[in-house]
């Protein structure tokens, strides 16, 4: 039986790289996507913000202090989940097995694909072309037997890379390469390893399991033996569907004020209706989230009569909620964070029973499929509620 064929596809730098692409001023300079400069973290680094030690995750604090000059931008979702869209329908293009591992990366099994399609190598070339022509972002991909050696090829020549590694190349690639590159290693269990004298995935694959068992255990023990062997059992697996769309920001300074949170509120059901009609879904459930100075976190969750895709009705949901919530001057009642998620998600065309206000509730999610089509050929900030202006005055 052939080796399966497997693709690894990653955007390089995904959110600086839609925000470069957007606003083509910041080509080539240290760019930074994240929220507050005081409490956020970093969500994505260019390249070039790179060279100074900033990495996602970081805490902005100190990506500033590594980078001065970074120019941060804060992030936004609802142009990066469109990107994500387009990405992923030209994936699916290539084949039926698509596992979406987040907005900007998904496995694909083309082991089915190769007869029509070409080889690895080929797919490989016409996804990245393909995502250059169509979304203006460039991608790296692996392709290899396995997941593991898939994921690493992808990596391995960031960026803008392609490395195809073979069934007869497999075990030579994996087993130079360190053990941090084990599905599973951090630094933990790399120190462990590193007791044992064992450095690289080849030392792994020289060392009798049973004493790696007896060290780290039954399951990561054999897990590991498995891997540096070149065999990993994971197939790809098409992505379930979202159990959840929300939106939350963290301030930059704390607000002990509920009316402020309003507008705030609001902008954010705003974009989890936009999100939820792309997906052709509605919400039947809205979800506050508050998280205190204390990071104390309270959440508070009300059923609708009826699923929505309308942020206008999610905004009405959540303000509600915000009513019963405690917010104040006072230590432990000034809010750090705040957010609202949509859960018991269905489609929008699934049947449902009709009200007398049907009208009324299909206005709402007819206007926010118009200003959907406004903001997409005129850009997000074509068409705001007069109570978000004000904040292009600051």
């Amino acid at each position: 039986m052939p080796a399966p064929t497997i693709a690894h596809v990653d955007l390089d730098a995904f959110f600086t790289s839609v925000e470069e692409r957007d606003d083509p001023s910041l080509r080539g300079k240290p760019v930074v996507v994240g929220g507050s400069v005081k409490r956020g973290v970093v969500a994505s680094a260019s390249y070039a913000a790179r060279v100074f030690g900033v990495r996602s995750a970081m805490p902005m604090a100190v990506a500033m202090r590594l980078c001065p000059q970074a120019v941060v931008v804060p992030h936004r979702m609802e142009r990066y989940a469109e990107a994500s869209a387009g990405f992923m329908a030209i994936l699916r293009d290539y084949s039926p097995a698509v596992e979406a591992l987040s907005f900007d990366e998904a496995f694909l099994d083309l082991t089915g694909s190769e007869r029509l399609l070409g080889d690895g190598r080929a797919i490989a070339t016409a996804i990245k072309q393909r995502v250059v022509r169509e979304l203006a972002l460039v991608a790296s991909v692996g392709v290899a037997p396995i997941k593991l050696a898939a994921k690493i090829a992808s990596d391995i020549d960031k960026p803008d890379g392609l490395r195809v590694i073979t069934p007869a190349e497999l075990l030579p690639f994996l087993h130079a390469l360190p053990t941090s590159r084990l599905w599973g290693v951090g630094e933990v269990t790399q120190d462990k390893l590193a007791t044992l004298g064992l450095r690289t995935i080849g030392d792994v694959a020289r060392y009798p399991e049973a004493a790696l068992i007896a060290r780290l255990g039954p399951v990561w023990g054999h897990h590991l033996a498995q891997l540096a062997r070149g065999e990993d059992p994971r197939t790809v697996v098409a992505a379930d569907a979202p159990v959840s769309v929300g939106h939350q920001e963290t301030f930059e300074d704390d607000v002990t004020d509920a009316h402020d949170l309003e507008p705030i509120l609001l902008h954010q059901a705003d974009r989890i209706g936009a999100r939820l009609r792309r997906a052709d879904l509605r919400a039947g459930v809205v979800v506050l989230i508050i998280k205190y100075d204390d990071f104390a976190q309270h959440t508070r969750r009300t059923t609708l009569p009826d699923p929505t895709s309308d942020g206008a009705v999610i905004a009405r949901a959540a303000l509600r909620l915000l009513r019963d919530v405690a917010i104040g001057a006072q230590p432990g009642r000034r809010v750090r964070l705040c957010g609202i998620s949509t859960t018991s998600l269905e489609a929008r065309d699934a049947p449902r029973q009709l009200t007398l206000d049907e009208g009324q509730r299909a206005k709402g999610e007819r206007l926010g499929d118009v200003l959907d089509g406004i903001r997409g050929k005129f850009g997000a900030g074509a068409v705001k509620r007069a109570v978000h202006l004000a904040d292009d005055d600051e």
